[in-house]
């Protein structure tokens, strides 16, 4: 039997195999991608160190993939980390005092950084030098630690989270939006060669069309899907495998899932449509609120099934129509 070892590293290696690897390849978020490509090109004829870099969206639009091919671009190494994993300063110093000229440092959820350890990156970014302390008590003192010159991707989900400080110490700031079906389209396709599975073209775009905008969910559907083809129709992904999958999985044809379908007859069932606050929903469905507000709501915003007003929520027309459900009598 496969040890978990390499099982993962299996499917680290397919997850590997998925992500684009130059601004060539990357699909969709067209404006970003020209932008970059000009700021690239120009840090590279000055021989210099790109501008630090904020990508910031809703999760799974390509933010950690974008941090590989900038440093693939500038033809740099780059070392990741997460704002959470980084406790105390002296980890952010060790991970700065390792960076090579010219390196990518990717840090994901960028707004979770301690106050203590966001301060020490201040200078670092600005100047490329950190302060140490060293020694104890009456006995310390700061020493100034130079770095080489390194471009910091930072990725956030939370961009209202991030404090102005740091926030104005990027020099490019870009936000990641939705992607287009057709755009999905490409990436399911690219996908199924990728991973040599054949798939009808219209599976393709049935396949993009539920996957909420979002091309880690576009992946992660093609999986099962893909899965389930494999055991009912001899791998082959068709449009009659694709439905029956996507129904099995409670994933409907906007890309609304069972967390979707509660969150919006929670709202209807339980506070007649809202407005109702985010925390009130959470406890009436059991859901985390950061999930909510940060997985769920920033699509149904996008399709127009939610509004966020000065008192809560609120459920649309567009919602009740597409739960059949009308004001006065309930339940179709």
């Amino acid at each position: 039997m496969e040890s978990t070892f390499e099982e993962l590293n299996r499917a680290n290696d397919e997850e590997s195999s998925l992500r684009p690897q130059s601004l060539d390849e990357y699909v969709g978020q067209k404006e970003l991608k020209e932008n970059l490509r000009i700021f690239i090109q120009a840090a590279k004829n000055r021989n210099e160190s790109l501008d630090h870099v904020l990508l910031y969206g809703p999760p799974g639009l390509g933010k950690t993939t974008m941090a590989y091919i900038i440093a693939n671009e500038l033809g740099s190494n780059i070392k990741i980390t997460t704002g959470p994993s980084i406790e105390k300063s002296g980890d952010l110093a060790g991970i700065l005092s390792s960076l090579e000229p010219g390196d990518v440092l990717f840090i994901d959820e960028i707004h979770r950084l301690p106050k203590q350890v966001e301060e020490v990156l201040y200078p670092a970014m600005e100047d490329y030098s950190i302060d140490i302390m060293v020694g104890k008590d009456s006995t310390s003192r700061s020493i100034r630690l130079d770095l080489p010159a390194f471009t910091l991707v930072g990725a956030t989900t939370r961009a209202g989270d991030l404090s102005s400080p740091l926030r104005d110490r990027f020099g490019i700031k870009d936000k990641l939006n939705y992607y287009s079906t057709e755009e999905l389209s490409q990436i399911v396709s690219r996908t199924s060669r990728v991973l040599n599975t054949t798939i009808d073209p219209e599976a393709v775009v049935e396949i993009a069309k539920r996957s909420r905008g979002t091309p880690r969910i576009a992946n992660n559907l093609f999986k099962r899907v893909r899965d389930f083809a494999q055991v009912l129709n001899d791998g082959h992904i068709s449009m009659e495998v694709t439905k029956h999958a996507l129904e099995r999985l409670k994933v409907d044809e906007l890309g609304l899932d069972d967390v979707d379908i509660r969150y919006l007859k929670g709202i209807i069932e339980r506070f007649h449509g809202g407005p109702v606050g985010l925390e009130a929903i959470a406890s009436s469905i059991s859901e985390e609120t950061t999930t909510l507000e940060d997985v769920y709501e920033p699509y149904l915003l996008q399709i127009g099934f939610i509004n966020r007003t000065p008192r809560g929520r609120v459920v649309t027309e567009k919602a009740y129509d597409h739960l059949k459900i009308d004001h006065n009598q309930g339940l179709f």
